[in-house]
């Protein structure tokens, strides 16, 4: 039985054709099965919607905000390529770099060779700045070498002017960084100090103090004769025109600084022997005549045209 039913089985397949459909149990042929290949999901555009600011300076952040940005999206400006900051697939940012001012062509290209549209990014010279000014004082009768003054600040390019109330002054370009003047004649008080590039960007006006307030140091007996003697006023910031007040019967009579005597120089009193001369800034000359030669208490104070006035100080002469 066994045998038979081998044998039927072998003649069944020498009578199917070779490479024939297998059929189901109806005698059915049945279809090969075919391999289902998924395509990739369509990539995000590259785009930008945003652009703030839409133009600067070097070092300014610029943000970007569009579509299909990813962790390796870099900015161009023309050729150069700029490192960026991603923050999700929606916003991105870059600083401006150290570049030339002009137009340029700014745009997105991501890993995949995607490329965005292109905008047109206008890089402007950084402005000048001003941090400070050393000294920041100085007095209205200084010497030359001490009225030299270092501007300290940054983004000043090689011919910027220093303008000192506005006007041209002559200056020296030490650094991007740093300048140098000599502050001109000038009365005392504030005076504005700003720093003007090529470009015609100008700086933030700062100022600069005058100090006009004169200033007695020492007082000293000088040249004497029969019946005169010099006394010799040191300081600073004396100024032609400028008076002293004399007091001699302030400590005896206990009358006020407004019952002092008043002599201004180059200007001697009609019918007054004594006067003031003006020799510096440094140096006044109070030719005195006493009526009584014994030593007495002196009260002396230095006024100015302006009207500043020094302290009062105490002196003991005839």
């Amino acid at each position: 039985m066994k045998t038979i039913i081998l044998m039927s089985l072998l003649a069944l397949a020498i009578a199917l054709p070779v490479g024939a459909a297998p059929t189901n149990g109806a005698g059915k042929q049945m279809k090969p099965l075919k391999k289902t290949i998924e395509k990739p999901p369509a990539t995000e555009p590259l785009n930008i919607l945003s652009i703030i600011p839409a133009q600067g300076e070097p070092n300014i952040t610029v943000t970007l905000s569009g579509t299909g940005f990813t962790g390796k999206t870099a900015a161009f400006l023309g050729t150069n390529e700029i490192p960026t900051t991603v923050q999700g697939n929606e916003v991105l940012t870059f600083v401006i770099p150290k570049l030339a001012p002009g137009l340029y062509a700014l745009f997105l290209k991501r890993e995949d060779g995607t490329v965005s549209r292109t905008y047109n990014f206008s890089i402007f010279a950084p402005k000048p700045f001003i941090d400070g000014v050393s000294p920041d004082t100085v007095d209205i009768c200084s010497a030359t070498g001490e009225r030299a003054i270092t501007i300290s600040g940054r983004n000043f390019q090689p011919g910027c002017q220093v303008l000192f109330n506005g006007a041209v002054v002559k200056s020296s370009y030490n650094s991007e960084e740093s300048i140098s003047f000599s502050v001109p004649p000038a009365p005392g008080g504030l005076h504005k100090v700003q720093v003007k590039n090529p470009d015609e960007s100008i700086t933030t006006p700062v100022t600069l103090a005058i100090t006009a307030t004169p200033e007695i140091s020492s007082v000293s007996i000088g040249e004497s004769s029969v019946n005169y003697y010099k006394l010799i006023i040191d300081g600073k910031n004396f100024q032609p025109g400028s008076t002293i007040a004399v007091d001699e019967r302030y400590f005896q009579a206990g009358l006020n600084a407004g019952a002092a005597k008043r002599l201004t120089a180059g200007n001697p009193s009609t019918g007054e022997r004594e006067m003031l001369m003006y020799v510096s800034c440094s140096e006044l000359v109070y030719q005195r005549y006493p009526a009584d030669p014994t030593d007495k208490d002196l009260r002396l104070q230095v006024i100015n045209p302006n009207g500043e006035a020094s302290s009062v100080v105490q002196v003991t002469a005839p």
